[in-house]
């Protein structure tokens, strides 16, 4: 039980850059109890336009762009602080693991690829 964290990449494209469903996917990346992202995360997916109140088991795109505010934002040690039950506390040493999440997520973009991520807890 717990704050289970996921990036995908998809040959599939989307109408939408949250709550969409891929017919296939590839895991890119894991997290496990990694709030604070998950909390960056879920504040991207309520600005493009989110609706699930828990943002439990919902899909968020990640373009280039969020790719690099995300990056910006790990180096500069600026994730959110962010709680729940169960989600247990980042601590940074998580840095590594997501850095190399986002050259992973870039070159499956490049690829052509759409880059999502989702959670659940």
């Amino acid at each position: 039980m717990g704050l289970d964290m996921y990036a995908y990449a998809t040959a599939d494209t989307f109408d939408a850059e949250v709550d969409f469903i891929p017919k296939t996917a590839a895991e890119i990346a894991y997290w496990r109890k990694h709030p604070n992202l998950h909390g960056w995360m879920e504040k991207l997916y309520y600005a493009k336009g989110g609706h699930d109140i828990d943002f439990n088991c919902a899909n968020v795109a990640l373009t280039v762009e969020d790719l690099d505010r995300l990056e910006a934002d790990i180096r500069a040690k600026a994730l959110p602080f962010t709680e729940g039950f169960f989600f247990g506390e980042s601590d940074g040493s998580e840095v590594e693991g997501d850095l190399a999440f986002i050259v992973a997520a870039r070159a499956a973009i490049v690829e052509g690829k759409t880059v999502f991520y989702t959670a659940w807890w």
